[in-house]
Parts: C-alpha cells; structure tokens; sequence
C-alpha cells in the first residue's frame, strides 16, 4: 500500500510542475494578448508592469507548485522506503494538497470577480477600467486548446492521486 501511495504521490508531483512548465512555454503568448485586449480597451499595456502582473512562470509562479512537488516527492520517497514516518508525511501533505488544490479551482472559476477586486485595491485608476473578462479570456484563448483538458487531468490526478494515497497509508 505504501507502493501506491507513493506512485500517486509522484503523479501529484508531476502535475503541479506541469503549471510552471505550461506557463513558460505559452505565458508570453498570453501577456501579449493580454497587452493586445489592453489597447483595444484603450489602456496603458505598461499597466502590467507597473503592478508587476504576470502570465509566465515567474516568482511564485513557479516557486509554489515546484516546492509542491518537491514535498510530495519527498514524502514517496518515504512511502517507499517503509519509513514510519512516511504515513504521517502523507496524512498532513496529501491533506494540504487537497486543500490548496480545491482553492486553486475555486480562484479559476471566480477568478473574473477576485481580479477585478484585486485591481481596485490596487488603487491604479488605470488598472481600474480594465474590462477584466475580456482581458482575461485574450489571454486564456492564447494558451492552446489542450491546456484546458491538460488542467481537467492535472485537477482529477491531484484530487485523486491525494485521496487514493490517502486511502492506501489508511489501509496498510
């Protein structure tokens, strides 16, 4: 059972490098949608900048779900070497993961609304008549397609390799 959790651990891993590594790859697509929607609303592009706002695998972009993985790998390697330490690791990380993923999805499906609130508190008057759903879907269109059903599989491994591993350190 410890053989199990680990492996789901490790796909968890993997799915949380798959963010930075999409976001290297197409976020400078993205920003220049996002620069492009900006204009046509008839707004500074250096708004961006200014408010240091990002579509690439900068910062915390990537420092978060790779320290994610590097977690999760390290409580497998756990799981597979019979450490009794191993089922602990995996009751408060796999627990956490759960967690902070279901936050993830939530900020996805209202990220419209917590943009526009993240922009005023801003307090830029500029970052302020950004039409923020358009702005948004410009940069979500210059991703390819296959990255949506890339984040429906990154989403299901997470929550369920986290409750399968879960359940395999419960049962063994």
């Amino acid at each position: 059972m410890n053989t199990l959790a680990a492996v789901m651990q490790l796909l968890v891993a993997a799915a949380f490098v798959s963010i930075p590594l999409v976001r290297h790859r197409y976020g400078p697509a993205a920003k220049a949608a996002a620069v492009a929607e900006l204009r046509r609303q008839g707004v500074r592009p250096e708004v961006l900048e200014e408010n240091r706002l990002r579509f690439d695998a900068g910062g915390h972009e990537t420092a978060a779900p790779v320290a994610v993985a590097a977690v999760m790998v390290a409580t497998a390697a756990a799981n597979l070497a019979g450490a009794d330490l191993g089922r602990p690791l995996t009751w408060v990380f796999s627990s956490l993961v759960l967690l902070m993923n279901a936050v993830i999805v939530y900020s996805n499906l209202t990220a419209v609304k917590s943009v526009q609130a993240a922009f005023r508190r801003k307090g830029d008057p500029e970052l302020a008549r950004v039409r923020v759903a358009p702005f948004l879907k410009a940069a979500e269109d210059a991703f390819p397609s296959w990255v949506r059903l890339q984040t429906y599989v990154r989403n299901t491994v997470v929550f369920g390799g986290s409750a399968l591993a879960l359940a395999a350190v419960s049962f063994a």
